[in-house]
């Protein structure tokens, strides 16, 4: 990588190790779920007295942008200050782009710091420009572990927390992980999940359900009155890359259809596997609904109004958990245990047995409702705010 950041860049730091701010906060979005944590935190530094000034940087990992435009509106989310439209490629390709793309924008805006979100790509790639560029990172939704060295997301995570500066955890089980891989605690704080900010600040808008299947040409009378519906979202590569576990799964969900119709959010990866592996014969059109990827507060409404939801995705375990709907993972493991272990998620696996005895026990009213977990408020990147405009010392503006 080439070049240095010089004494005219965004930090000096105290021997208290404190740091005087010089230039903005600038905010790394990359891939969908990033708006999600970004939006809250956006308008917290905006709000906070005196405000911080943040600058959003888009990778363009997240490439669809007509489904990039639908995200930023339905979050009230500023347009990107950089669009550096990377696209999509392999993860080492994709991780190269960016970090080649980000250099020249950290060069030229001199941030106070860099905060990132999540583990996409984009979140490790910033953070390694960022570090050896001498600029501190901030992590948001730091310290979750899968302990599944063969989930992409497990790699940035890992990697990412080794070597911010400031990490934010969602949950409190999140430090004990990062005191085993030899985070100093000084570094972490628990501010609660800026995730379920964005759900607490939207839900009055979500979109019904009944709205949503109408403007796919669904009536909505095809719904179970009695049982109402399950929501389905698959994306994972274990899930959806391989045929035969893709055609378990397909074969699974059409039994449960035969129970509880279904409305499948159908990912671009997991469409074109279907049509690729040949299993398109496994959709029940009677009871299965096949939708497009849906915007925030269509996704959010069926979500809400829903019996159960089948995922394999971090993020609704837990928003499902928020809600209080009960969520069956379709994985063997989560980096969200309090999802588990105080939400409303039971993890499943693929296993056809235990995801119909799943369906079936919250069918006859057994399902998990648990509780929303500590923190979970609505007012986490309040929190993350405060505490960053402490971090970064008396020279913020």
């Amino acid at each position: 990588m080439s070049g240095t950041t010089t004494e005219a860049n965004a930090f000096d730091r105290s021997p208290a190790g404190n740091a005087r701010l010089r230039g903005p906060v600038m905010c790394v979005v990359g891939a969908r779920p990033n708006f999600m944590k970004m939006a809250p935190i956006l308008r917290a530094l905006a709000a906070h007295q005196p405000p911080l000034p943040a600058l959003l940087v888009h990778t363009g990992q997240h490439y669809d942008q007509g489904m990039s435009h639908q995200l930023f509106e339905d979050l009230g989310l500023q347009r990107p200050d950089l669009d550096l439209e990377v696209g999509s490629a392999s993860h080492a390709v994709q991780t190269a782009d960016v970090m080649r793309r980000f250099e020249p924008a950290l060069d030229a805006h001199l941030p106070a710091c860099v905060l990132v979100v999540g583990d996409v790509n984009s979140t490790l790639a910033c953070t390694l420009v960022a570090v050896k560029k001498g600029v501190p990172v901030v992590h948001v939704e730091a310290g979750l572990r899968s302990y599944d060295r063969k989930m992409p997301e497990e790699i940035n995570r890992v990697l990412t927390d080794q070597i911010a500066d400031r990490l934010y955890t969602t949950e409190r089980s999140a430090l004990a992980n990062l005191l085993r891989e030899g985070v100093a605690a000084e570094r972490v704080v628990f501010a609660g999940n800026v995730m379920i900010d964005s759900l607490v600040a939207h839900r009055p808008n979500a979109r019904p359900a009944a709205d949503t299947l109408r403007a796919h040409g669904v009536d909505p009378a095809w719904l179970d009155a009695a049982k109402g519906y399950g929501v389905v979202t698959l994306h994972r590569p274990s899930n959806v890359d391989d045929a035969a576990a893709l055609r378990s799964l397909l074969n699974v969900l059409r039994e449960v259809a035969s129970s509880l119709p279904l409305v499948f959010a159908l990912h671009p990866r997991t469409r074109n596997n279907i049509e690729r592996f040949g299993l398109s014969s496994l959709i029940d059109p009677r009871r299965m609904a096949l939708l497009p990827p849906q915007g925030y507060l269509e996704m959010l409404g069926l979500m809400r109004d829903a019996t159960l939801v089948l995922t394999d995705s971090g993020g609704l375990q837990e928003e499902t958990t928020a809600l209080g709907v009960p969520c069956l993972t379709l994985r063997e493991n989560t980096e969200r245990p309090i999802t588990a272990e105080q939400g409303t998620n039971t993890l499943v696996g693929r296993d056809p047995q235990a995801i119909l005895a799943g369906v079936a026990e919250i069918l006859g009213g057994a399902g998990k409702r648990g509780r929303v977990p500590e923190f979970w408020d609505g007012r986490a990147a309040d929190r993350i705010a405060a505490d960053l405009w402490q971090w970064l010392g008396p020279g913020a503006p």
